[in-house]
Formats: structure tokens, C-alpha cells, sequence
């Protein structure tokens, strides 16, 4: 049974890393370890199947599961339904806190980067209830270190770029950023094949890091042969930006 307390708790919001389980950081282990109640954030599909690939992390980390309380919102660009999941799920923790329990909201990669806890950390500051935010490491840095190529270095510049917009956009980024990282990928070859063919860039493609399914390339033929995944990201070092 959850322990309750007449006294407030304690909130986390603890990064899990991209997908290795050694990857999360001690702290963050520390702080999951003594929660009484971790929530972890999922997808729910439309044929009602649920997935998640923080609780994949989380099966790892020798935790109690009967702690474990999933958030599955569905995949849809309708905002509506995930907005008032977040409200309930905010409400459920704040229950938890004035109750006295230790409570952790988990995310995959560092959970202050395009992650689900973001939303409910409107909440959590609007009701002014205090959080411990613990950073982790993202994709991109694991990318990065997979291909043992340096993500900048010197003065070099970086940009994040999510849902690439087109191939005119790109080549503002490449004059611009020495690194230009692209997440959310998919639809987002037909944008990077030409600056890739013309000598503007090199590529470093990474999906699933940190899991048994990892997989890297540098060859773009072979990337477009691939159906890209959600957890899919492309690095582009420019060959343009002076």
C-alpha cells in the first residue's frame, strides 16, 4: 500500500535518457527509488492499443511496478483530448502531494526538452507547488556520441530544427548553424536530399538509441530506403556556414 502523510510531499520530474537504462543519471535513479508513485507518459493508437517507450525504459531500472501509473494520450493533432489528460493528471498528483507522497512524472531523454511533462509543469506553477526538475541526457547527445563525431565545438553554432518545413528553410539553417540537429523526421528526406547530394552537408542518422534496436547510418540511399520511426533523428554538418 502507498504510504500517506499529513505532510506535503515531494514532486519529481526525473529525465530517463534516450533509451539505455545505464544512461539515466544517478540522481535521477536515486529520486525514482524512493518514490511511492512514478507516472509515466504513453501513446494511445487508434485501434486502442497502448505503447510507451518510457515505461520500456522504466522495466529496466528494478523498480516496483505496482508504483507505476501511465498517461496515454491519444496520437492526434486534436490538442483537446491531451490537454484535459493533462489536467487529470495533474490533479492526481497534486492529490498525491497533499497527501504526503513522494511522486516522479518520468520522460524519455531530458524531460525539458519537447517533452510531455512540460504541460503538466504549467500546472504544477500555476498551483504553485514546489517540483525538483533532475536533467538528463537527450538523443541528440547519444547521436552524437554513437557516431563519435562532436556535436560543436569551438564557436561553432547548433540549431534544433523539429518537423523540417522545406528544402529553402534548410539551406538558411546550413548558411547559418554548423550543426543543424532535426528531429520529429519524418517527411523530412525529401527536404535534405538535395543539400546532401549537392556537397552542402554530411549526415548522421540515428533511430531507437540506446536500445537493442539501435541503429546508425551515414549513407542518405540507405536512410531513404527505411521507414523512419517516431525515435528517428538526423544530424546535418554543414559545409556552407562560414
Amino acid at each position: 500500500m502507498v504510504p500517506i502523510s499529513i505532510h506535503p510531499g515531494k514532486i519529481y520530474g526525473v529525465s530517463l535518457g534516450p533509451g539505455d537504462p545505464e544512461l539515466i543519471t544517478v540522481k535521477g535513479l536515486r529520486a525514482l527509488q524512493r518514490a511511492d508513485l512514478i507516472y509515466y507518459p504513453g501513446s494511445q493508437l487508434a485501434d486502442g492499443q497502448q505503447s510507451s517507450y518510457s515505461l520500456a525504459i522504466l522495466r529496466q531500472l528494478d523498480l516496483d511496478e505496482t508504483r507505476f501509473r501511465g498517461l496515454f494520450l491519444p496520437m492526434s493533432t486534436d490538442r483537446a483530448a491531451a490537454l484535459q489528460g493533462y489536467e487529470q493528471t495533474f490533479r492526481l498528483v497534486q492529490a498525491d502531494y497533499e497527501a504526503g507522497r513522494t511522486v516522479a512524472f518520468v520522460s524519455e531523454g531530458d524531460i525539458t526538452f519537447f517533452s510531455t511533462f512540460a504541460y503538466l509543469l504549467k500546472h504544477l506553477h500555476a498551483h504553485r507547488l514546489p517540483v525538483e526538475i533532475i536533467a538528463g541526457v537527450p538523443s541528440f547527445l547519444l547521436a552524437t556520441a554513437a557516431h563519435q563525431v562532436p556535436l560543436a565545438v569551438l564557436r561553432e553554432k547548433v540549431a534544433i530544427i523539429p518537423l523540417l518545413a522545406s528544402a529553402a528553410a534548410l539551406d538558411q539553417y546550413l548558411r547559418t548553424f554548423e550543426t543543424v540537429v532535426l528531429i520529429k523526421v519524418r517527411g523530412a528526406l525529401a527536404h535534405v536530399r538535395p543539400a546532401v547530394a549537392a556537397g552542402h552537408a554530411t549526415l548522421l542518422y540515428a533511430e531507437k538509441l540506446g536500445t537493442p534496436d539501435q541503429y546508425l547510418s551515414t549513407d542518405l540511399a540507405e536512410v531513404a530506403a527505411r521507414e523512419l520511426p517516431y525515435f528517428s533523428l538526423l544530424i546535418l554538418k554543414s559545409l556552407l556556414c562560414n
